[in-house]
């Protein structure tokens, strides 16, 4: 019940994450060519929870935990 929480928990950070990234692609048609766009992305915090969230779900689903009788895929 843990690892579904976590499992979650990432999801919901990589989709808060990946939907500022897409957001601030508006600042490609203000002019901003795709190396200062990828610098102001990196900058920013909310843009990297986006690839924090994507790792907890990678680290939830390749590494192996729970209990005896717990179902593993």
């Amino acid at each position: 019940m843990a690892r579904l929480f976590i499992f979650l928990l990432g999801f919901g950070l990589s989709v808060i994450g990946f939907v500022y990234i897409i957001s601030y692609l508006n600042l490609m048609a203000l002019g901003y060519n795709f190396e200062e766009y990828a610098h102001f992305i990196v900058s920013k915090a909310e843009c990297l929870i986006g690839p924090i969230g994507l790792l907890i779900i990678f680290l939830v689903i390749f590494i192996p935990g729970g209990e005896k009788n717990e179902l593993h895929l």
